[in-house]
């Protein structure tokens, strides 16, 4: 199991950034670029909460989403996914700050097959800034 621990700051409120996380619409796609239209299906949704299929064709995921506006925390629970077992996922908390917020991001992985290990075994090393660069848009990254 590989775990990732980051944070970045964000020009958005903290409901701002909870909002960006937990819009399941249909321009989600268009936001995030590690999610294309053919891999983005929300498959139910409740008041605070989410199941959802998204990714690419490389690397697809079918999660759980669970959010507290009142703790502004996101939790996504790993269901299924094309490179990682179930299990795992990403954790979101937001913390408001003078000019936005802190969003500390911790991501575990659970690898089920040789490409999947081999990634989880460079997510150490690669990761967050990976990662970072890939929400700086999204969550307006200061």
């Amino acid at each position: 199991m590989a775990t990732v621990r980051f944070h970045l700051m964000s020009t958005l409120s903290p409901a701002e950034v909870m909002a960006v996380l937990t819009d399941f619409g249909p321009a989600r796609p268009e936001l995030w670029p590690t999610i294309d239209a053919e891999h983005f299906v929300v498959h139910e949704r409740g008041e605070n909460w989410a199941e959802v299929t998204e990714g690419t064709a490389a690397a697809w995921e079918r999660a759980r989403y669970d959010w507290d506006p009142a703790g502004n925390t996101v939790t996504i629970t790993t269901l299924d996914s094309k490179l990682f077992g179930a299990g795992g996922g990403w954790v979101f908390r937001v913390t408001p700050e003078p000019a936005g917020s802190r969003v500390d991001v911790e991501l575990t992985r659970t690898p089920r097959a040789f490409k999947g290990k081999l990634l989880a075994a460079l997510l150490p090393l690669v990761g967050p800034s990976a990662l970072r660069k890939s929400f700086a848009a999204p969550l307006r990254a200061a």
